[in-house]
């Protein structure tokens, strides 16, 4: 039988006619007199939750009390009235999950609850208890106090209960206080210190060989061109988010440790007395023993999963794999002997003296294959992109290596220009290393000299690129252009190259172009001293209609209302982006004019850029530092002659934009082109911009690029 006490009165005295109504009980809750058997109130001594509240029958005298046994529902007089079955509620036969506390409980209260709960048995026992639904406050003599509410009366009367079945003590922890929801904050060492973050803390084990990272997903901090203090960088703290704003998980991420994280820095107790310049000088020596293990790792899995995979292998010749792969090998061997010549040094010392004298002797001395692998690239984009999009096996066994856990879901490309991309970051590094030692001429004298020789290594890298490209761009050309009853003229040159390619259309033809108003098109070669005005005949044939030299051209951007019709009226709709090109002497020694259209306004301001180069070059702009800086959010490869390629993290001044394209001059070696505007993101910061142009003319002072 279960009996609530509630705490109002109205419901005790509602509850005790129905019960008594029900079971047919007498004043002092026994049964009426008819019935066969009769039963004393259900009492448990030293338990006050079980007492009735109105007068009840007195306890009996010392001598006259004797253990009494606890008649439950399905034992008693009423039960075997009725016969050996009786229908009760479930919630009598079944222990019931306890119920979602009513108000506000802290996890603190919870987590306590249960250790307390695993500690006493007897509270384990009986689960339906709900901290939040009883008052524990102890009576006198251990017995509990009134408000103890059970869902299951069998299960609170077997917590009861001792171990022989007889009714003892209960034993119940104080009651529990709820712990404070936010501990107080510690004292702030740093303001950078105490920024939140979304994102996860790396555990630091103390070696940077423990979690090697791809090459392709780090950015050094010598490359940082956001205006942050060294003590943010060491903590490397994601920028803080605006509310409502969604969380955008960046590729950029801090090589390993830094060096005021290591257990030997640490431990030697000289953080404490280390000046904040040596400090930084020590963090920049570290990232480039670092990045460059993570660059090592990276060009070990190119290795590894791509240029040995003998399934990738079957599906080409030796030549294109030879061309596609060039001598990654020795560039593999060079990284690592650079590499275990500074970790030697870093294991030597805990302040590392200087790597000023092993940057230069790797630059100078084995770094040759880098100019190899890069003068390269002209033929490993070719034979990428022909196999791809023309060999079907090759295609299906490189989807299949790119989905290994070796290669992180990153592509092939990608690890294919790890060489580019380290070999170009070197001189920044270098630099950084330059600025952390001004302090010190000795160390400022020796950072200068590696500088130099890696940035003419730099320089040796992109002229090879540049040459192999150049040299077979001119002999294609060759082949292919027919001067017919033009002037010949000597296309091949070692100081020739092309700028510029592509069709244009002829809106207005004089002398020239007037027998081609049946097709007015014409398609033009801009190479850096001659314009060849051409007549496609095929994909790979070309008649040449006229030339003249580039310091014997003008151009001149025409609105398309300025094109009148004979009739009035304008051609502003069939022609939307002209431009007019004057050849003032032309291949016959004579002036020509020529207005051409082009499809869209970014490509009519390519042309007319490329067209004028010379002259932007020798004008050159007012004051850099007023220009509008980009950096590079990821890779971009240039797919025409007056493109750029970008790396990630690239700094380039944009002198001119135009329909989602912008022109710009590359930091880092000062080459200028067009790239699409949704690879690159603005620096706003106007510090950073000007750091960056001192930098930049830094550069071109120490470097001579």
């Amino acid at each position: 039988m279960s009996q609530r006490h509630s705490d109002s009165s109205l419901e005790e005295k509602l509850l005790g006619v129905r019960f008594h109504s029900e079971l047919r009980l007498d004043a002092h809750g026994n049964p009426a007199s008819r019935l066969p058997v009769v039963r004393g109130p259900l009492w448990v001594r030293g338990s006050a939750a079980f007492q009735p509240d109105g007068p009840g029958p007195q306890p009996a005298s010392p001598q006259d009390r004797a253990p009494r046994t606890v008649v439950l529902s399905t034992d008693s007089a009423v039960a075997l009235r009725m016969g050996t079955e009786q229908l009760i509620p479930r919630s009598l036969a079944v222990s019931s999950k306890a119920k979602t506390p009513a108000r506000h409980q802290s996890f603190g209260a919870a987590v306590l609850s249960k250790e307390a709960a695993r500690r006493d048995p007897q509270l384990h026992a009986a689960p339906s208890f709900s901290l939040d639904d009883m008052d524990l406050d102890a009576g006198p003599g251990g017995t509990l106090a009134r408000n103890l509410r059970s869902q299951s009366y069998r299960a609170a009367m077997r917590g009861l209960r001792g171990p022989g079945g007889e009714a003892g003590p209960v034993h119940l922890s104080p009651k529990l206080q709820a712990l404070a929801e936010e501990a107080a904050q510690p004292p702030a060492r740093h303001p950078a210190k105490n920024k939140k973050t979304l994102a996860r803390k790396r555990a630091h084990k103390g070696s940077f060989k423990d979690d090697p990272r791809f090459y392709q997903e780090v950015r050094e901090r010598g490359l940082n061109t956001g205006h942050e203090s060294d003590d943010d960088l060491l903590d490397d703290p994601p920028s803080p988010q605006a509310v409502g704003s969604p969380i955008v998980v960046k590729n950029f991420r801090a090589p390993q440790v830094t060096w005021s994280q290591l257990p030997e820095v640490v431990e030697s107790g000289i953080l404490d007395t280390l000046p904040a310049e040596e400090r930084k000088r020590q963090e920049a020596i570290f990232e480039i023993l670092t990045s460059e293990f993570s660059y090592q790792h990276s060009l070990g899995i190119l290795v590894a999963e791509f240029q040995q995979s003998r399934e990738l292998q079957a599906t080409m010749t030796q030549t294109e794999h030879h061309h596609l792969f060039s001598n990654v090998l020795d560039v593999q061997s060079a990284s690592q002997r650079f590499f275990e010549d500074l970790e030697r040094r870093h294991k030597a010392q805990v302040c590392v003296e200087d790597i000023s004298d092993i940057l230069e002797e790797h630059a100078e001395r084995h770094f040759h294959p880098y100019v190899a692998y890069c003068s390269n690239e002209v033929y490993q984009q070719r034979v990428l992109q022909r196999l791809t999009s023309s060999n079907a096996a090759f295609r299906d066994v490189l989807r299949e290596i790119e989905k290994r856990p070796a290669c992180g879901g990153l592509p092939m490309l990608s690890f294919l220009i790890l060489p580019m991309q380290r070999v170009t970051r070197l001189p920044l590094l270098a630099d950084t290393l330059c600025l952390r030692t001004q302090g010190h001429p000795e160390r400022y004298e020796a950072a200068s000299r590696a500088l130099k020789a890696i940035s003419k290594l730099v320089r040796r890298c992109n002229e090879g690129a540049h040459k192999m490209e150049r040299t077979e761009q001119m002999y294609t050309l060759h082949t292919q252009l027919d001067f017919g009853k033009v002037k010949s003229l000597p296309l091949i040159s070692a100081s020739r190259w092309l700028r510029k390619r592509g069709e244009l259309c002829v809106v207005e033809e004089t002398g020239l172009f007037r027998k081609l108003a049946s097709r007015p098109t014409c398609y033009l070669f801009l190479f850096n001293d001659v314009l060849l005005l051409t007549k496609k005949k095929s994909e790979d044939s070309f008649l040449v209609q006229d030339y003249a030299q580039v310091a014997h051209i003008q151009v001149r951007k025409v609105e398309p209302t300025e094109l009148c019709l004979p009739g009035g009226g304008n051609r502003s709709s069939s022609v939307p982006h002209p431009f007019q090109v004057t050849l003032l002497h032309n291949s016959e020694g004579r002036p020509e004019k020529v207005l051409l259209s082009s499809d869209s306004a970014s490509d009519r301001a390519r042309w007319i850029a490329a067209l004028t180069h010379g002259e932007r070059q020798a004008q050159g702009p007012a004051c850099k530092g007023d220009l509008p800086q980009v950096e590079a959010t990821k890779a971009y490869l240039a797919r025409q002659a007056d493109e750029i390629s970008l790396q990630q993290a690239d700094v380039v001044l944009v002198l001119q934009q135009e329909d989602g394209w912008l022109y710009g001059e590359r930091l880092r070696d000062g080459e200028a082109g067009w790239f699409p505007e949704d690879f690159a993101r603005c620096i706003t910061n106007r510090v950073a911009v000007e750091g960056n142009v001192r930098r930049m003319e830094r550069l071109r002072v120490e470097t001579d690029v």
